[in-house]
């Protein structure tokens, strides 16, 4: 899921460089932190949220077979 997260923001920003993407792990439920440039934040999250919600959306879909929860989370 980390790399899925990765590639999208790299896609979205000017600065794909700085993306980066830590993964705290549990048993369950993992929580992903994106951090990106302070001048890309507004395009990871988008119009009234709306690309954020994208990605959790694609996230929380393709984490389904696998019975475990991601939580996204940004950070600049």
């Amino acid at each position: 899921m980390k790399e899925l997260i990765t590639t999208i923001a790299q896609a979205l920003v000017d600065h794909p460089a700085q993306v980066e993407v830590m993964e705290l792990g549990g048993q369950q439920t993992s929580v992903l932190e994106l951090k990106v440039a302070k001048e890309d934040i507004g395009k990871v999250i988008g119009r009234g949220g709306q690309t954020v919600a994208a990605m959790r959306t694609i996230l929380n879909a393709s984490s389904r077979k696998g019975n475990k929860r991601f939580i996204l989370e940004i950070f600049e």
